[in-house]
């Protein structure tokens, strides 16, 4: 059985209409990565008003709110993420979107609201002692606003022993809580290749290099990739997104440009497939008399979470919300995230919150659920309480 509400649940039941409140402001003036200029300001102004060290402009729109207590020489780092995704909402809900095609698509709002309401609470009472940081981060959706922030020295400037994020989950009960250690959510890489022919009339086959059908070769090739290149207890998908070539039937284009996706829960596994394609492409072309190129940058990196802070994670969530609270059948997610980054430089561990039964994230109808609010936050004063504990670990 979960414990009885405790004095931390009351106080956040108290100011939870505010919070509801700030949710839908930030939900109707959603800001797309690296545009977060308001929802910035916003987040600052309130860090400030409660007694934080704030800084701002750290990854071009982040925010970083520093509280120290006593002299326990622990740090603490909690992240949010502020973005919006280019979707044109479709809830039709009083606190929509008031901009075309920028939707809080991901709850990125509910996040952000979830940290600034345990902020207030913990500048209140400072019942811990350490350094606790609160990152606010841009552009997690696709912009790797993390690695920016971490670049222009984000743990030098606010040494952080452990970093936790949190995101909320559709199609988990409501306050239910998911961890997982190790490989939690996967690598992504965004793959562009581009098949060389020589174009021409439809009707004089003979007389071109058709990359339509050397394409086609490619892409039923890669089928073999995860089938019979990787070990069939790895888990990895590779998907075309997009085909684009010729501009009328009767014409064979010179080119061809597919756009891919691959992901994966390993970084061997991320290699091997990048040098398959690489080869398949280059092959299945060249066997056509056609030439390709592909371009790869590097994605995402698989999200690692660290075994003795997922395991703190999940003992803060038992401890104080009861065994009952934890999905037990919560298994690695094949999207991406950029938190990965953070816990390639420290140690920690993201975890998540059910949001009942609702649309699934990025869809025009998805809508964070703010009964989840109260829950998260007292997670986060929970977990930063204990973490920055004056009592011996």
């Amino acid at each position: 059985m979960a414990s009885a509400p405790d004095s931390v649940q009351e106080a956040l039941e108290h100011s939870l209409g505010e919070a509801i409140e700030l949710r839908h402001d930030l939900h109707r003036h959603p800001e797309l990565a690296y545009e977060e200029h308001r929802t910035s300001e916003l987040v600052a102004g309130k860090l400030r008003a409660w007694g934080y060290d704030v800084t701002t402009g750290i990854g071009g729109t982040g925010v970083v709110g520093k509280l120290q207590n006593g002299n326990g020489p622990k740090t603490l780092g909690i992240r949010a993420d502020m973005d919006a995704l280019p979707i044109e909402e479709a809830t039709g809900l009083p606190y929509a979107s008031s901009f075309k095609r920028k939707m809080h698509a991901c709850g990125h709002d509910g996040h952000t609201t979830i940290l600034l309401h345990s902020a207030r609470y913990l500048a209140e009472t400072r019942n811990f002692s350490g350094t606790l940081n609160l990152i606010f981060q841009p552009a997690e959706e696709g912009g790797a606003g993390a690695r920016r922030m971490i670049k222009e020295g984000l743990f030098e400037r606010f040494p952080c022993d452990a970093v936790f994020g949190l995101h909320n989950w559709p199609g988990i009960p409501i306050g239910q809580f998911g961890f997982l250690t190790g490989p939690a959510m996967a690598s992504v890489d965004l793959v562009k290749v581009r098949i060389v022919g020589k174009g021409g009339h439809g009707a004089r086959p003979q007389e071109t290099i058709d990359p339509v059908v050397a394409s086609a070769s490619f892409i039923l090739a890669m089928q073999s990739i995860v089938s019979r290149n990787i070990d069939p207890l790895d888990a990895a998908v590779v998907t075309v997104g997009t085909i684009h070539a010729g501009i009328a039937p009767n014409v064979i284009p010179d080119s061809v440009e597919l756009e891919l996706t691959v992901r994966t829960f390993r970084a061997d596994v991320r290699k091997q497939i990048k040098k398959r394609i690489e080869v398949l492409a280059r092959s299945q072309a060249e066997s056509y008399g056609a030439s390709a190129e592909v371009d790869y940058p590097r994605g995402y990196p698989v999200l690692v979470n660290h075994p003795t802070e997922t395991e703190f994670a999940r003992q803060t969530a038992i401890n104080h919300f009861g065994v009952d609270r934890i999905e037990s059948n919560f298994r690695p997610i094949s999207a991406s995230e950029d938190f990965a980054f953070m816990l390639e430089a420290r140690p920690g561990s993201y975890l998540f919150i059910g949001n009942g039964d609702s649309a699934p994230l990025h869809s025009p109808h998805y809508n964070f659920n703010d009964d989840i609010i109260l829950p998260a936050a007292r997670y986060w004063v929970k977990l930063t309480e204990d973490y920055l504990s004056n009592k011996p670990s």
